[in-house]
């Protein structure tokens, strides 16, 4: 039986011996502790028992591809899954050392019907996590994720013979091979390759290569302590580096990828930071030319471009507004037999003929280097200033505990939903409605719209605004949602504002 936290505690002789986990660590679509204060490594162990248990009782062949990111603990942690995994009876095969999608790519090359990468994904030094899943290529999703949650808070896994190990070589090279095929740049671009020397490190500036791209290299040594800045090219503090490494090599753009390299941001040849969302707009209008009709899903955080583009429209193409997260967007991608998925965060979701259907920052960046490819007489930056204006915030984080959240997010949604019903305005614009399947997002008369949402991964609320109009606007619509967001006194500062 795995303890509650409280009973088992760091520099004790429980904790070199028994289970702790922190329930909260369990999220929506993944599983995200500190180490080692929210979890040990006894603790991973039952993880990996519960994981292999799940597998097992849902008639799943007991097989599992297993892999690391690049921080100094991941390995450990890792090992001590494989215990687990092992002791439930599960077939391990070890790719060793991956980005998250070089793991989910191994599900098909070695056709292994489940996977868990050991990653904190963007998350600072400190945090670590599973990404696990056992239809590829989705991902575990809130039922999943209840369902283990149950079976390991309540000791419920099931040791069973059978189980094994082994290292499989050869993956890294089948995963770069499978994302370049034949391809060749036929215009000269010179690109700087960011990676915050996370686990994208050892891959980025090798795809670049392989298709003819000058690469400008910022910050592609191999560093778990990351010495810059953490990788997570939704951050400012990424971006306005990859904008300064632009300005000062003359680069045609950046594109920049998280912890591990299922995320990637851009930069244009201006140095003008893009948001993801404009990144999928533009990427939308280009596989709408090449297959007519397609629907893109856009998370709840996106610009509302996806649905009101003139371009898009043309093509026939059709929007579909998501919850946000890379569990829910992979299997609405599926569920509806979309071309592609595009989430605010930087995941993009390409499915066949582009992609696998999981999100791949490099697989995105090679699409991006043949969309430049197709469009030689364009800059990114000409691509960026074709679209219709709006005036957006990044991703805001107001602090809020991961015990209390979802409560307070529901109280604030009612608010939010009475505003509506009562006539009310946001911004000075009356509310032309709110979607609230996925927190709240409040759509104005004039398409302006503001978001609140609970984080699945950290202890915060998101809060993201958009305006068709102003500037001005932008901050109006912002500061009336903040307004209501501040009648919870639990909610905390914002990491960043803008």
């Amino acid at each position: 039986m795995t303890k509650p936290i409280a009973e088992v505690t760091p520099n004790t002789w429980e904790f070199l011996r028994d289970p702790m986990i922190k329930p909260t660590g369990f999220r929506e679509y993944d599983a995200r502790w500190r180490f080692p204060e929210e979890i040990n490594l006894p603790g991973m162990t039952a993880l990996g028992l519960g994981l292999g248990t799940q597998i097992r009782t849902r008639g799943i062949k007991p097989e599992i591809v297993v892999a690391n990111d690049y921080r100094d603990y991941s390995l450990a942690i890792k090992q001590a899954l494989i215990i687990g995994l092992m002791q439930a009876g599960i077939r391990v095969r070890d790719i060793g050392p991956a980005v998250s999608p070089m793991a989910y790519f191994a599900q098909f090359h070695l056709d292994a019907p489940a996977v868990a990468m050991v990653t904190a994904s963007h998350n600072p030094n400190g945090w670590t996590g599973v990404k696990m899943g056992f239809e590829r290529p989705l991902t575990h999703g809130p039922d999943e994720m209840a369902e283990l949650r149950d079976i390991v808070l309540n000791g419920k896994g099931e040791p069973a013979p059978g189980g094994s190990y082994e290292t499989v070589a050869g993956v890294k090279e089948a995963y770069i091979d499978d994302l370049v095929g034949d391809f060749k740049m036929s215009r000269p671009l010179k690109v700087v390759c960011a990676t915050g020397n996370g686990t994208a490190s050892a891959f980025a500036p090798e795809i670049f290569e392989r298709i003819g791209v000058e690469v400008v290299p910022s910050h592609t040594r191999l560093d778990y302590t990351f010495p810059h800045y953490n990788p997570n090219p939704e951050a400012m503090e990424m971006l306005h580096d990859m904008s300064d490494s632009v300005k000062a090599s003359g680069a045609d753009m950046a594109l920049g990828f998280d912890g591990d390299g299922d995320r990637c941001g851009v930069v244009d040849d201006e140095g003008e930071e893009i948001f993801a969302d404009k990144v999928g707009v533009i990427m939308a209008r280009d596989l709408s030319k090449i297959y007519p009709n397609a629907t893109f899903v856009a998370d709840v955080k996106s610009t509302g471009l996806f649905a009101s583009d003139p371009e898009l429209k043309a093509n026939g193409a059709k929007a579909d507004y998501w919850k946000t997260g890379h569990s829910h967007m992979k299997r609405r991608v599926k569920e509806i037999g979309a071309l592609a998925g595009f989430e605010k965060s930087g995941h993009y979701f390409l499915a066949e003929p582009v992609g696998r259907g999981y999100d791949c920052g490099m697989r995105v960046a090679v699409e991006i280097c043949k969309l430049m490819d197709r469009n030689p007489d364009k800059s990114m930056s000409d691509l960026r200033k074709a679209l219709p204006k709006t005036y957006s915030t990044p991703t805001m984080s107001p602090w809020c505990d991961d015990t209390e959240k979802y409560d307070v997010l529901k109280r604030i949604v009612q608010k939010l939903v009475q505003r509506h019903n009562e006539g009310g305005t946001l911004g000075g614009r009356k509310i032309a409605q709110v979607v609230t399947v996925n927190g709240a997002r409040v759509i104005l008369d004039n398409g302006g719209w503001g978001l609140v949402r609970a984080s699945s991964n950290t202890p915060n609320l998101v809060v993201v605004c958009e305006s068709p109009e102003s500037e001005d606007e932008l901050r109006a619509i912002f500061a009336d949602l903040d307004a209501v967001i501040r009648t919870e006194p639990s909610v905390g500062d914002y990491d960043q504002t803008f």
